[in-house]
């Protein structure tokens, strides 16, 4: 396999599934009709409710649904082999991955923007509401422990990275004030937004600013309590400052400029490797399995003594594969940011699929790219075997990094600017996901708690809550568990998701096949999926140090009430969607 045949690979899911599949269902099932008011044009309230231009909403859409998962998640799986993770990236998302997104937006337009809570309500049962609003919180506060850890700990850490991602975010909320209030064309805006993101970037990278941030740092061997070192908790307090501004603004002053600015940053990381990987062409190393063991067990497909704690058997391919590639396929994230987000900003009906279908298949090239740097960009200078130090040093980012590095050098641009510059790419692609993920877990809460204890209706205090729940996650838990946890949630939030989009459809006599077949399927693979490793991590407690346990135990509680919740959401959903109504179509 060359890695050229497969970014063609790639190309041709996109053309067929966005081209033809996508279109189809855009033309003959949904409708849109451009004549019918937006949300976004009803309520508009210059918070959550603002039109937006088609290409905005685009790279907003695909900044607030691109984390780590389409990145880190194939990194991950190719502990499977490169040839499962590809295929699950590519028919996840020609038959599963876009159709949620973009289900998700016209959903929220039909129905007024209304929250998946509002809308389970009517569509399946009075409880339902109560149910998947508090396992939507508990999920995101996986999604905060999972992203966090990474960016807090191993990203922000890195004295080439910070400066870079301030400047970046600061740079973003000129953009907003260019747009928004000194109404400037979009194109100018984006010309010295972008740039002058470069040049915050490059700043980072000198020898000063290294030094200056080593120093804040302090000795890697000072600890403030259990093992986490002083550079770890002083730069997850600030990943969660960040978190709490972009919680706490409005869209269009915070989170949309600052994703749109990031848009480009990786954007154009996305081009430059893939440009480099079409001059270099490089073959799939002979030593880089296409598949290793049922078990993702690295230690049985390679010599990697001393480290089998971090490196061996990760768990079966099914279901663990398709949560672990967590956001490559599939990811019920999208549906939130789709139906509570997108949804209320977009201009027009007929958007919908290019934003929403159009930032899902960007999303799926970005992990056959991330695939890609696993597999040639550290394979082939550093072989399987030093794909698996990475790995086994819990330098699954990392890999990222350097393969990318490896990449963009054949394009002319320098290792030493694209190790830094890969690190602020995969920082912004994480932590512009996590203040919306804190904006969501607040809406929440105050939905589910706001009557009874009005206090969660104050913006402030909602936000400092799970602000510090997502704190306990991030300085107590075990990495690689709360991610599989997260995996796992995240991929049953989408069957959810789809399940609420079937009964819609269904109410409204559309065809519903499409999206009915992807919901059993992700259904069942995650309740498994989350069982397994709810079992490991409860299971394994008794090895873990002081500090880690109270983070587990509680992700392994919180996994339990996530399968509980989502039976309990799909009986009551059989029951409504068995319920007299409007005759379906069922064809596909």
């Amino acid at each position: 396999m060359n890695a050229v045949i497969t970014l063609i690979i790639g190309f041709l899911g996109i053309a067929v599934g966005y081209g033809v599949y996508a279109r189809s269902i855009d033309k003959n099932i949904m409708q849109p009709d451009d004549k019918k008011a937006t949300p976004a044009k009803m309520y508009m309230d210059g918070v959550d409710f603002t039109p937006a231009n088609r290409n905005v909403l685009f790279g907003y859409q695909f900044k607030s649904i691109a984390a780590l998962g389409p990145i880190v998640g194939p990194i991950v799986a190719v502990r499977w082999g490169w040839l499962p993770a590809l295929l699950w990236i590519i028919v996840g998302t020609f038959f599963i991955g876009w159709v949620q997104d973009y289900s998700s937006i016209m959903l929220g337009v039909r129905e007024d923007g209304q929250s998946f809570g509002a809308l389970s309500y009517r569509l399946v049962s009075p409880r339902a509401r109560t149910i998947l609003l508090t396992f939507i919180y508990f999920y995101l506060l996986l999604i905060m422990g999972a992203f966090g850890k990474i960016v807090g700990y191993d990203l922000m850490s890195n004295p080439a990275v910070p400066i870079g991602v301030l400047l970046v975010i600061l740079i973003g909320l000129l953009a907003g004030q260019m747009t928004y209030k000194w109404k400037m064309d979009i194109i100018l805006t984006s010309l010295v937004t972008v740039v002058l993101a470069f040049v915050g970037i490059w700043i980072g990278t000198l020898s000063g600013v290294q030094s200056l941030l080593t120093a804040i740092n302090g000795s890697p061997d000072t600890t403030v309590f259990g093992s986490v070192t002083w550079a770890q908790f002083f730069w997850s307090l600030v990943v969660l400052v960040i978190c709490y501004f972009g919680a706490v603004l409005p869209i269009w002053r915070w989170a949309q400029p600052i994703n749109y600015v990031a848009f480009w940053i990786v954007f154009l990381g996305i081009l430059g490797g893939t440009i480099g990987l079409l001059i270099w062409h490089p073959a799939f190393p002979a030593d880089f399995p296409a598949f290793t063991n049922w078990n993702g067990d690295l230690c049985a497909a390679t010599d990697c003594s001393g480290v089998e704690k971090t490196v061996g058997a990760m768990g079966p391919l099914w279901p663990l594969l398709f949560v672990t590639i967590a956001c490559g396929a599939i990811s019920g994230w999208h549906s939130l940011v789709s139906s509570s987000g997108t949804a209320r900003q977009l201009e027009k009906e007929s958007d919908a699929l290019y934003v929403g279908g159009g930032a899902m298949f960007l999303e799926m090239f970005l992990a056959v790219l991330s695939l890609l740097t696993a597999v040639v960009g550290v394979g082939v200078t550093r072989g399987f075997a030093g794909y698996v130090s990475l790995v086994a040093a819990g330098k699954n980012a990392g890999v990222f990094a350097v393969g990318l590095s490896e990449m963009m050098s054949h394009i002319g641009i320098p290792v030493s600017f694209g190790l830094p510059y890969g690190s602020v790419f995969l920082t912004l692609m994480a932590l512009t996901i996590m203040y919306l993920v804190v904006r969501f877990m607040r809406v929440a809460s105050a939905e589910f708690l706001g009557d009874s204890i009005p206090l969660f209706k104050n913006t402030t205090f909602g936000t400092l809550v799970a602000l510090a729940l997502s704190a306990l996650f991030i300085w107590t838990g075990f990495w690689a568990r709360i991610w599989i946890l997260f995996g796992g949630a995240n991929q049953l939030m989408a069957s959810l998701a789809l399940l609420l989009v079937t009964l819609w459809l269904k109410s409204n006599g559309k065809k519903y096949l499409w999206t009915l077949i992807p919901f059993a399927f992700m259904f069942v693979t995650t309740i498994y999926a989350l069982l397994l490793t709810a079992y490991k991590v409860l299971s394994t407690l008794s090895g873990l140090p002081v500090d880690k346990f109270v983070g587990n135990i509680l992700a392994g509680v919180i996994a339990i009430y996530l399968v509980a919740a989502a039976l309990i959401l799909g009986w009551d959903a059989f029951k409504a969607f068995r319920r007299p109504g409007a005759e379906a179509k069922v064809e596909a």
